[in-house]
Order: C-alpha cells, then sequence, then structure tokens
C-alpha cells in the first residue's frame, strides 16, 4: 500500500496537483512507520521521499530535519558507504546549497561523490549528477576553474553513458556553456548552448 502511495503521489507531484500528493506521502511514511519500525531502511527512504516532495515546494526548515534522519537511518541500517547514504548526502547538499549555506554542502558533495565512484564506478550517471551538483557550488562560490573541469567530466559521462540526445546531456551542455560564457568565452559557449538547444527540440 505504501509503495502504490507514494508512486501514486508521484505521478500528482509531476502533474501539479500537490495538495493531493503531499497527504498520501504522509500517509506512505506513517504506514512504513508502523510496519518496519523507525530504523528501517525503508523507513528511510519515505522520510527522503517526503523530504524531496517539500524541498521542491521550497519548505525547506520541514526537509532539512527528514533529509537528515533519513540519512542517519540509512547510515546506521545500510552502512556509510552504501549508494542510499549517497543519495541522503547529496539530497541534503541541495537543500544546504538552497538555503546559502556552501561551507556546508560542499564536504557533502564530496562525500557523496566519493561513495558513488566507489560503489558504482567513476563512470556512472549518478557520479555525474553529483559532479555537476559540486561544480554548480563551485561556480557559485567564484571558483570557476575548479568548477569548469567537473562540468566537462559530468557531460563526457553522461554522453557515453546515456547518449548525446539524452536530456541530462542537455543539462550539462547548458550548464558548461553557461559558466564558459560567464568567463567571456562566447565562442566556446555558443555552439554548446546551440546543441543543448537542438537536444530539447527533439
Amino acid at each position: 500500500v505504501a509503495i502504490s502511495l507514494n508512486n501514486l503521489a508521484l505521478l500528482l507531484e509531476t502533474t501539479n496537483r500537490l495538495s493531493e500528493a503531499e497527504p498520501l506521502l504522509r500517509r506512505a511514511l506513517a504506514i512504513k512507520e508502523r510496519s518496519l519500525g523507525p530504523d528501517d531502511a525503508g523507513y528511510g527512504i519515505g522520510l527522503s521521499n517526503l523530504g524531496t516532495f517539500l524541498h521542491h515546494m521550497n519548505r525547506f526548515s520541514e526537509a532539512e530535519p527528514l533529509y537528515r534522519r533519513a540519512l542517519s537511518i540509512h547510515e546506521k541500517c545500510l552502512g556509510p558507504n552504501h549508494p542510499d547514504v549517497a543519495i541522503d548526502l547529496n539530497c541534503l547538499a541541495m537543500l544546504l546549497k538552497d538555503t546559502n549555506r556552501p561551507l556546508e554542502a560542499e564536504p557533502l558533495f564530496r562525500r557523496a561523490l566519493s561513495i558513488h565512484k566507489q560503489r558504482l564506478g567513476p563512470n556512472h550517471p549518478d557520479v555525474a549528477r553529483i559532479l555537476n551538483n559540486l561544480a554548480l557550488l563551485l561556480k557559485d562560490t567564484s571558483r570557476p576553474p575548479d568548477a569548469e573541469p567537473l562540468l566537462r567530466r559530468a557531460l563526457a559521462i553522461n554522453e557515453q553513458r546515456l547518449g548525446p540526445n539524452h536530456p541530462e546531456t542537455a543539462k550539462n551542455l547548458n550548464n558548461l556553456a553557461l559558466l564558459l560564457y560567464e568567463r567571456d568565452r562566447p565562442s566556446e559557449a555558443e555552439p554548446l548552448f546551440r546543441r543543448a538547444l537542438t537536444i530539447c527540440e527533439q
């Protein structure tokens, strides 16, 4: 029942029926707490799902403790180097970035990146996702020379693993192009912007 509630809530969220989605996520979480217990990894996933919904709604103060609780549960149940721990770290780091706490966010991104590289391999799309997120934080904290190679690496991974016309590849192209444009390199940025546009228009 909890899985079905969560899946329906996801559909409602993607179709912008947010007031209908939230109570389903909360009901799914309550079911998991009763049936699995408050320290089970499955309950941690429910916390993370609700936290992500609240995060997307910009309800940061409500989302943060859910992310932190999910992280704590997964570290205890699954170990500190499990891919689910890396997912929790990335979620919490994104929230910290969104609430202007880059000094707290950066080590979480770096830890998540290390876990994914170790457990999934250096060329996994989840590695590319963290590289992209970390690069954007570095760019936002006035470190574009450090951000650029991470964006290029994320792009290379997704071109290889997801394909040259995948939406994630387009996102990487846009992010790299924007950095190049902001570094006064418009001749390098323009073909990347154009290629991203072509992918998005397909």
